[in-house]
């Protein structure tokens, strides 16, 4: 049997021969003396067992252990660009001027080529026009440029490939544009004050998944198995195979990435936001969600059974004719955007 101690990760191969089958064992790791648990209760013991409940015992880290490993996880995330955090500090303060975020670009030339990359994407129309940070501030608005810093500082982080959830390189960054634009869009029209917040949120809102990724990868046939019926949603199976949804982890990487709490509490809640205590901004980014897999842009394995609140669109005021149009302007910049 493959054995992995939860605390030092270190793994064993233990020939079956030599444990106690039929019973539940500890022992100390040889490697970092921690404590190692494990289940050996065979099937006959648990009678109707399911063979999902059976292979749930398998080598794998399970319950509290592997909830506790993919928690450490989140800390091993590539930090939110330092650049990003100040640049979002130096605008949020009304004192502040131009200069200092001039001073603070000059110190990350990437990101500055980034953030000028998107300014002149198709979707500003400005046709390679903008020159310089402060041009951008100028042509497009201090928001915008808000924005721009945001997209430019997440855009390596959110393209990579996500085998578990069958997403292409790529593909999760067209999703998360689709959803931070989809959030400005509903809150512009229907929580203007949300606006800067709603495509933040948006943006960021499935970070959880870079973390979870290499778990369902590994535990691939136990979701088969899970979701085979056809009533199951891959939420639901994040939750009963890894102990954590992706709204949970990426609620613990905007701890990490200092972002606001009324983000975070939209963030955790954007597959639920009946459970948000009422925040306007959790079912702005739960709609923008729906409606960006509704126009297909980054859908992975997990956009199956996908089912919007059925409050949700009542709460915001937002009528069914008006969703043809939202999904269309969606499309429309997120596809201009990407194209950058």
């Amino acid at each position: 049997m493959r054995v992995t101690c939860s605390k030092c990760d270190k793994v064993f191969n233990i020939p079956d021969e030599r444990l106690p089958m039929g019973k539940e064992i500890a022992f100390p790791c040889p490697n970092c003396k921690g404590i190692i648990e494990l289940d050996l209760r065979s099937k006959a013991i648990h009678g109707n067992a399911s063979e999902f409940e059976e292979n749930m015992k398998t080598d794998y880290l399970t319950g509290e252990a592997l909830k506790n490993k993919i928690l450490r996880k989140v800390m091993d995330l590539p930090p939110m660009p330092q650049t990003v955090l100040k640049a979002r500090d130096i605008m949020a303060n009304p004192k502040s001027d131009f200069k200092q975020l001039a001073d603070l670009f000059e110190t990350d030339q990437a990101i500055a080529a980034k953030i000028l990359k998107l300014a002149n994407s198709p979707y500003y129309g400005l046709g390679g026009k903008v020159s310089s940070i402060q041009h951008a501030s100028v042509v497009l608005g201090h928001k915008t440029l808000g924005e721009l810093i945001t997209m430019g500082g997440t855009s390596s982080l959110l393209g990579e490939k996500l085998e578990g959830y069958g997403l292409d390189a790529g593909a999760l960054w067209k999703h998360s544009l689709a959803v931070a634009f989809g959030s400005r869009i509903i809150a512009q029209k229907k929580e203007p004050s949300l606006t800067n917040d709603a495509f933040t949120s948006g943006l960021i809102h499935d970070a959880g998944k870079l973390i979870l990724d290499p778990y369902i990868t590994e535990r691939w046939e136990l979701f088969e198995e899970f979701m085979s019926g056809g009533q199951k949603t891959f939420l639901e199976a994040e939750k009963e195979i890894l102990e954590l949804d992706h709204s949970e982890v990426a609620a613990e990487v905007c701890k990490t990435w200092n972002i606001p709490k009324p983000l975070t509490i939209a963030i955790r809640y954007h597959h639920h936001p009946s459970r948000s205590q009422g925040s306007k901004l959790a079912y702005i980014v739960h709609v923008a969600d729906a409606l960006a897999m509704m126009t297909g842009l980054g859908l992975g394995i997990d956009g199956t059974l996908y089912q919007m609140d059925e409050d949700a669109l009542e709460i915001l005021g937002i009528q069914r004719v008006e969703i043809n149009d939202m999904m269309g302007d969606i499309l429309n910049a997120a596809k201009k955007i990407s194209e950058s």
